[in-house]
Formats: C-alpha cells, sequence, structure tokens
C-alpha cells in the first residue's frame, strides 16, 4: 500500500508476524562469516540542497523520478521487519534527508517501532536550525553533521551556493535539542581544505564535538579530485601529533561506525580518523544499506543488492520480506571488492 509523503498509516498494519518468523533477538542477525548485523543506513532521498565538489556535479544530476523512490511508508516497514529480525540502530542519510518531506513523521515512526534503540542521522546542517527541536521531539537521538571548512568563502566555494551560518545555526539548534553527542564530518582534501585540519581539531578542545577526519571517496566527482586531492588519514594524524603531541585513544564513544576515536590533552571534544579508502573495516562491518531506490545493499562499494521495492509493491508480507533481508545478508561478502561502476554518493546513502 502507497501513501503519500507525510501521511503515515497506522502501526498496526505493518507489525503482524506470523508466529513461526525466526528472530534473532539482541545479537543482530548473523552473516556468513559470523559477523552482527545490526545497523541500517536509510538513503531517503537522491535530493540534496547543496552540490559539494566531490559529491556532485555543479549542475547537479536528474532526479530520480518520485515514483521510484520509497515512499515513508514503504521504508519504515522495511524497519519494522528488521527490527522483528534483531536490527537494533538505524541512520537517515541521504542526497540530503532535511529536503525529504515528512522526515518528522518518518523519524517518529522508525523511533516507535520495537526493538530500534537508536536513530541518527547525517546531514549537512543547512535546514536544521528549523528542524532539530521537531527532530528531537519525534524521537532522533544525534547527527552527524558535514563541514569541511570552517570558513565562509570556502565554505561556499566547496559547496557551490551554501552559507556557513546555516551550519552553524544547525549546530546550535542540534545543541538545545538535546540531539548530542555532535559529529562534525570532515572530508579531507589536499590543496582544498587539509590547511585546516588543526583548525577543526582545536575546536574540540572547548567543545565536546566529536570532529571526525574522513578520507576522499572514490565515488562520483571525487574519483577526479583523487588523482590530485587524496589525503591519506596517516597524513592527517602525523600533521595533528606534530602540532598537539601524542593523542590519547577513547574508547566506548556512542555510535556504531567504522571511526577511531582519540583526544588532545586536555581537550573538551574527540577526534575520530575514518580511512575508508587506504584501511578497510570489512572484518568488523555490521550494516545493510537501503538505497533511495529500495534496494537492499551489503557494502558501499557495491556487490549484490536485493529489491524490496518491486516486492513491497506487490504486497509482500512480513514473511517474505524476512526472507529477502536474509538473502542480502546471505550475499554479504567476506571483504569489499573493486567497485566496477562509479556510483552516486547521493543515491547510495554513504
Amino acid at each position: 500500500m502507497n501513501v503519500p509523503d507525510g501521511e503515515l498509516i497506522p502501526l498496526t498494519s505493518v507489525t503482524a508476524r506470523p508466529a513461526d518468523l525466526p528472530l534473532a533477538g539482541g545479537q543482530g542477525l548473523i552473516d556468513p562469516v559470523g559477523r552482527s548485523i545490526s545497523y541500517l543506513r536509510i538513503s531517503v532521498t537522491d535530493r540534496c540542497n547543496l552540490r559539494c565538489v566531490y559529491c556532485m556535479p555543479e549542475a547537479g544530476v536528474p532526479w530520480l523520478p518520485k515514483e521510484e523512490v520509497l515512499t515513508l511508508e514503504e521504508i519504515a516497514r522495511v524497519v519494522r521487519v528488521a527490527a522483528e529480525m534483531g536490527l537494533r540502530r538505524v541512520r537517515l542519510t541521504g542526497g540530503e534527508p532535511t529536503v525529504r518531506r515528512g522526515l518528522v513523521d518518518l523519524v517518529r515512526w522508525i523511533a516507535s517501532t520495537p526493538g530500534i534503540e537508536d536513530v541518527a542521522m547525517t546531514t549537512n546542517g543547512i535546514a536544521l536550525a528549523g528542524m532539530a527541536a521537531d527532530l528531537a521531539r519525534a524521537g532522533l537521538r544525534r547527527v552527524n553533521i558535514s563541514l569541511d571548512t570552517l570558513r565562509p568563502e570556502r565554505f561556499r566555494a566547496i559547496t557551490r551556493w551554501g552559507d556557513i551560518g546555516d551550519v552553524f545555526a544547525g549546530i546550535e539548534a542540534a545543541r538545545r535539542a538535546g540531539l548530542r553527542p555532535i559529529k562534525l564530518n570532515v572530508v579531507v582534501m589536499r590543496g582544498i581544505n587539509d590547511d585546516e585540519v588543526v583548525d577543526f581539531a582545536r575546536t574540540t578542545m572547548d567543545e565536546d564535538w566529536e570532529v571526525r577526519f574522513i578520507e576522499l571517496m572514490p565515488f562520483g566527482p571525487a574519483r577526479v579530485l583523487q588523482k590530485e586531492n587524496f589525503l591519506p588519514i596517516r597524513e592527517v594524524r602525523a600533521r595533528l601529533e606534530a602540532r598537539f603531541g601524542s593523542l590519547i585513544t577513547v574508547h566506548k564513544l556512542v555510535g556504531c561506525g567504522p571511526a577511531r576515536y582519540y583526544r588532545i590533552p586536555g581537550a573538551t571534544g574527540t577526534i575520530g580518523f575514518i580511512s575508508g579508502t587506504t584501511g578497510h573495516f570489512c572484518s568488523s562491518c555490521n550494516r545493510l544499506r537501503l538505497t533511495a531506490t529500495g534496494n537492499l545493499r551489503t557494502c558501499l562499494f557495491g556487490g549484490p543488492e536485493v529489491d524490496l521495492k518491486g516486492p513491497l509493491r506487490s504486497g509482500a508480507g512480513v514473511a517474505q520480506l524476512a526472507e529477502l533481508i536474509r538473502e542480502a545478508i546471505r550475499r554479504k561478502a567476506k571483504a569489499r571488492a573493486e567497485m566496477e561502476t562509479p556510483g552516486i554518493m547521493a543515491h547510495l546513502g554513504g
């Protein structure tokens, strides 16, 4: 059953579970190599209100027709079935999730799903100031905010038309709403923003932010930038240690991603490193990805996908959807393969 965005059907219509549907309990679903799969990243839209140089061409990309994108009800139904099977954490991504009409309702629906323990969102922060309070009341727990520079003019150059003031207003609104910890995602690019890594790290001295430095990933326009602008995380860390001394290892931060965290001696906040290009996290990968078009993907870099949209729109029941989710997990490879076709991050959800 399809419904317009923002018009959600009663939860009771999607919660029925046959008695023989096997559950995985609190340990999550287990893949063929023994990894516990408890985390789902959902691209709620392919659309974005920025055109960052490493993500999209300046002219953008053709938006997917609305009918090809999962409805809010379809997304929530996938979450509910997966939660019955052991899924515990959800992250909403895009594109830019805040441009999706009905996002607050979707968060409320997901957060109220039995078994879901954490709902987070990755956003560019442009529209967050006007939404943070409503999202928090709906059940959003925390946000990751993409911010690749602290300089207004450079921000406009990287995003092509963004206003950094909107992002800082979003950060403050998130703090007031209790969406914490606030994580800042910084894609580090040689010759573009790498001269700011010390400045970003210094913000953690007084702010309780988690500043995460991320390697440029080979998707979309970034495949071209990688030839001259790629900077490995090991070099970022070396620069910070040259400036601040040895970093202190930090364990057990909130979240379930691949970042390794450290603290500058005496700092309030923390620093994270994500080496998605030079370092692989396959042995501890705990996630699935649901694309905007309804494909369940087991790896950001590619591999087999399982179509959920078709069965959803053909009236698939809980047991059938559960078996499709199991099939995706059975296909999850031990290690990522080389990407054959460059993808657009806005379609994949990061």
